[in-house]
């Protein structure tokens, strides 16, 4: 129980703070409603928990090993990440609920999201080195990604009741471009300001 629950406290501290992930699942849920942020969160959350599992068996010690692969790979999820905050920017101001969205595609981008993001990769390879004490059995590993799914889940779907709350004021298609161009500002602050803070680093 000692070791459990600061593992707890941090999953819950890595999923509720702002990133990618959470303000996807803001704004979507305030452009098309709660079930596509639920599909997100839990694409998110499996893709988080399965990322946490490979690491820990044996992935992290590549990356601690392969500098550069880590780079590549930072920079790769910066640049697409700043794609889609660049398609969020350009988005039409069409009024809530007159697009059809797919709740399928929604898990495929949170979970895909999840694999290019600088945060969620540093959060595994933490995971392992602080929490599991460089003991990569697999019933350690497995038990720590079980746990971050429970707590991650309900952590990202708090985002979505945000965005809920928010819904009401993007009826007019002016405030739903002025929130489209806010998400997407904020959405390029939450990979570039750690990324360039690393660099100075």
């Amino acid at each position: 129980m000692n070791q459990w629950l600061p593992f707890l406290l941090f999953a819950s501290v890595a999923s509720i703070t702002p990133g990618p992930t959470n303000l996807l699942i803001l704004g979507s849920a305030a452009r098309f409603g709660l079930s596509i942020a639920l599909a997100i969160a839990v694409g998110a959350s499996l893709s988080a928990s399965l990322m946490l599992l490979v690491v820990g068996l044996g992935l992290g010690e590549l990356l601690a090993r392969a500098p550069l692969l880590q780079t590549v790979m930072a920079w790769a999820g910066a640049v697409w990440i700043s794609w889609m905050a660049c398609t969020l920017m350009r988005a039409d101001a069409t009024g809530l609920g007159t697009r059809s969205v797919d709740r399928r595609q929604g898990f495929i981008q949170g979970a895909g999201l999840q694999l290019i993001n600088p945060k969620t990769w540093l959060m595994t390879v933490s995971v392992t080195a602080i929490f599991l004490d460089g003991q990569a059995s697999l019933g350690a590993v497995a038990s720590c990604a079980a746990l971050f799914l429970l707590v991650s889940t309900p952590c990202l779907l708090a985002w979505g009741v945000l965005g809920i709350g928010s819904a009401r004021l993007l009826r007019r298609p002016i405030w739903l471009r002025l929130f489209n161009r806010c998400m997407a500002l904020l959405l390029l602050a939450s990979v570039w300001v750690p990324l360039l803070s690393q660099l100075r680093g």
